[in-house]
């Protein structure tokens, strides 16, 4: 078992340290991967990604490697392989 990447989605140096492939930093997660706002601005570009980039070391998080943390407690909710609430 690995340890996750803990990041605080409200906190934000955690976000500008994370950003999505294109280097943006307006990406919000989703049960199965992100999407980042201006990436889907740009013309012909999807805003659906599968892994941050950590600018500080470089390396890539994908979606299940990462433990998103908010004010009311952590983000991930993943109904489809835990069964319903």
């Amino acid at each position: 078992m690995s340890d996750k990447q803990t990041i605080d989605i409200e906190d934000r140096l955690d976000r500008w340290r994370f950003v999505c492939p294109r280097g943006h930093r307006s990406w919000e997660p989703t049960n199965h991967h992100f999407w980042c706002a201006n990436c889907a601005r740009q013309h012909e570009i999807d805003g659906v990604f599968y892994e941050l980039v950590d600018r500080k070391t470089g390396r890539e998080y994908e979606r299940e490697d990462v433990k998103l943390l908010t004010a009311a407690g952590p983000y991930d909710r993943d109904l489809d392989r835990r069964g319903s609430a």
